[in-house]
């Protein structure tokens, strides 16, 4: 940086100007000597002296004018400092490093220093560090929000150049200043954030509130006595949301409407809807506790809208099982509780509606695909061949669509090809699916509702007509826009509502043995041997495949392991690590069997044989990822636990797939994921 201060510009002008007049005097001359010899020497005399006496003040007056400049510049620039020191707003000027080497009287208060801090910006606000400062590549500019001792800014940094501050000066040329500074301006938005949180807070949410098993809950109780029931039930809920300032509205005998602000449903929220809980505990005699699943929409444009979410949101509470609530927003769904098993419906009518709607489906088209879930299991493929035998009842073509056989399914898929009694194309790949599927092809989904782990997800895009049947709890993704959807997570398995439809779907129906040794096998699987999430339905079903050919001594002749895998599955359970008393983890380790999840699945069901257990994880790494199949009996929702990590399933049976992660890091995160529910009061 240059000492040496010049003028230029106006003032430079204005001080040079008498010399300039100088000039035009001694050209006057020239043009008066060409008219008059005498009056130009006059004149010329005149110009020497205005010369001399011009030249002399010049050069005289000059360090006096420039020390009086410098004495306004001087005061000038302290009017500006006092102005800039007790500016309202809080500033302060740091250095190319983030230094902090000037601030006014309103930043000091906010820090709480004296004048002359001088240390880095970062030790004040640990967010801002030196790489999200302006710098030379480019970036001016810079703004973030900051929260500092209760109160919340916005931060706008700004870069200044010292040179162009330089060019800019009327008064200074200083070609070679380099560098710059950065400039700081807080903007207190704490009082603006209050105001919008209150506002957001006095935003009305619309809530569902079912009960689950109303019905059965009034016949479990004497008939003098069931009014009184209903009216307890009322009178907690509606005790319950006036204490939160809510309307409640009942819209019917099993049905209200719910009117809450915003802030309610924080407080339900840090009560993990304890009215879940509360109204279990109205008890006149009824064997049956009650049971209530609620849905709340919350953050829409309109009102109609958060409506339309509540009941989106009481729909997936009902689907996953009921006894939980469900908050649906814009952006997210987050679920509440879902501890209780569902009670099973003893009625058949549903199956028979949704029985007679497929039947509908299937004769309008030309051509059926079923297809379940990546890597089939038996009760997957098992509900497919139930489908497929409906089709041909109804004189339909049908194909499965199945990639990969896994070990566990192998067994049944050659029961069918190299079978003259079925076409070779009864079971086809991703690809000739595709090729088949048009506005003529109706496609069945069974045992999986999410579409990102169908055997084929491009086939919903083409397919026009979708009939989903699954037992699984319907988590965030679901099958959108489906022709038919039978989701009932009170079922044992897919094979045993498929069995219920068999019934309805064609009077007198005949299975062949084949076919009824699949759907039984399904069962079997999916109930560990009708151990667990059996009633009395599955055994109606399991009876009904019986009588059409099912055969235990062949089902149990198929699923018989060889050493390998017995021997994969004896060391998981031998390795098993008991975690916080009642979580048993395992890693399963079969690398050289083709299907090592299907023994993780079975170890897990094995370790809750272990006293005390009330669920167990075991952990596979296959083809790059890392599998957790959960287990639990009855005292904790195994569901809710790998939603955390990503998956879904029953209360009992639920898994997740994890990327990118090893056993160690997926064990750790499946730890901390199990430490902060039980904090939490989640399981």
């Amino acid at each position: 940086m240059k000492n040496r201060i010049k003028l230029k510009g106006r003032i430079k002008t204005y001080l040079q100007f008498c010399i300039y007049l100088g000039f035009l005097l001694w050209a006057v001359d020239v043009a008066i000597f060409l008219v008059d010899f005498r009056a130009g020497i006059m004149l010329a005399c005149f110009a020497v002296f205005y010369f001399v006496i011009t030249l002399t003040l010049y050069f005289y007056n000059k360090p006096v004018i420039m020390n009086e400049l410098i004495s306004f510049a001087t005061e000038y620039g302290q009017i500006q400092r006092k102005l800039l020191r007790d500016l309202d707003l809080p500033y302060a000027l740091l250095d190319d490093t983030g230094r902090i080497i000037w601030t006014n009287i309103a930043f000091e208060n906010v820090i709480h220093q004296n004048k002359g801090y001088s240390k880095s910006i970062t030790s004040l606000f640990p967010t801002i560090t030196r790489d999200r400062l302006p710098d030379d590549t480019g970036v001016d500019e810079a703004q973030y929000e900051l929260e500092y001792e209760g109160c919340e800014y916005v931060a706008k940094f700004r870069k200044i150049s010292l040179k162009e501050m330089a060019e800019h000066s009327d008064m200074i040329d200083a070609k070679d200043y380099n560098g710059y500074l950065i400039a700081v301006y807080l903007y207190d938005e704490t009082a603006l954030h209050i105001a919008l949180q209150e506002v957001d807070d006095q935003s009305l949410a619309v809530g569902m509130i079912y009960l689950d098993n109303y019905e059965e809950a009034l016949e479990s109780v004497e008939e003098v006595r069931r009014s009184l029931l209903i009216a307890l039930i009322d009178r907690k809920v509606n005790k319950y949301i006036a204490a939160l300032d809510g309307i409640s509205k009942k819209l019917e005998k099993d049905k209200y409407l719910i009117i809450l602000r915003k802030k309610a449903i924080a407080r339900l929220q840090e009560n993990r809807f304890d009215l879940l809980e509360e109204v279990k505990t109205v008890n006149i005699g009824n064997e049956m506790a009650v049971t209530m699943s609620i849905g709340i929409g919350l953050d829409g444009l309109t009102y109609a809208q958060n409506y339309e979410f509540s009941r989106n949101a009481i729909d997936l509470a009902l689907g996953r099982g009921g006894d939980q609530a469900v908050i649906k927003t814009p952006e997210s769904i987050t679920y509440y509780g879902g501890k209780s098993q569902q009670m099973e419906k003893n009625t058949r009518v549903k199956a028979r509606v949704k029985a007679h709607a497929l039947r509908e489906i299937i004769t309008g088209k030309d051509r059926v695909l079923v297809m379940g879930h990546r890597m089939a299991d038996v009760d997957s493929f098992g509900a497919a061949v139930g489908i497929y035998r409906i089709a041909q009842t109804l004189e339909r073509k049908c194909n499965i669509v199945l990639n990969d056989v896994t070990s566990s399914v192998q067994p049944l898929v050659d029961l069918f090809r190299n079978n003259p009694e079925y076409e070779e194309d009864m079971i086809i790949n991703n690809q000739e699916a595709i090729e088949l599927a048009g506005s003529h092809t109706v496609l069945v989904v069974v045992d999986v509702n999410k579409p990102s782990i169908t055997e084929c997800p491009e086939l919903l895009r083409f397919c026009k007509s979708v009939v989903v049947l699954d037992h699984h709890r319907q988590g965030i993704e679901t099958i959108e826009n489906a022709t038919l959807s039978y989701v009932e997570p009170y079922a044992s398995s897919a094979c045993e509502m498929v069995s219920e439809i068999l019934q309805y779907t064609y009077d007198n129906i005949k299975i062949r043995s084949e076919e009824a040794d699949c759907m039984y096998s399904g069962m079997v699987i999916d109930t560990n041997n009708f151990m667990t999430k059996t009633g009395v339905r599955t055994f109606e079903a399991a009876a009904f495949l019986r009588r059409n050919g099912a055969d235990v001594t062949r089902v149990r002749k198929l699923f018989r392991a060889d050493a390998l895998e017995y021997k994969a599955k004896a060391d998981a359970v031998s390795q098993a690590e008991i975690y916080k008393q009642f979580f048993a983890i395992s890693v399963c380790t079969a690398d050289e069997l083709p299907s090592p999840t299907i023994i993780g699945a079975q170890a897990a069901n094995e370790l809750l044989n272990i006293r005390g257990i009330k669920a167990s994880f075991v952990l596979t790494d296959y083809q790059g990822k890392i599998y957790v199949s959960a287990r639990s009996i009855d005292e904790v929702n195994v569901q809710i636990i790998m939603e955390k990590m990503g998956g879904g399933g029953h209360m009992n049976t639920a898994a997740c797939q994890m990327e990118g992660v090893g056993l160690a890091e997926a064990i750790g995160i499946l730890k901390r994921t199990i430490d902060t529910m039980l904090e939490n009061g989640e399981i």
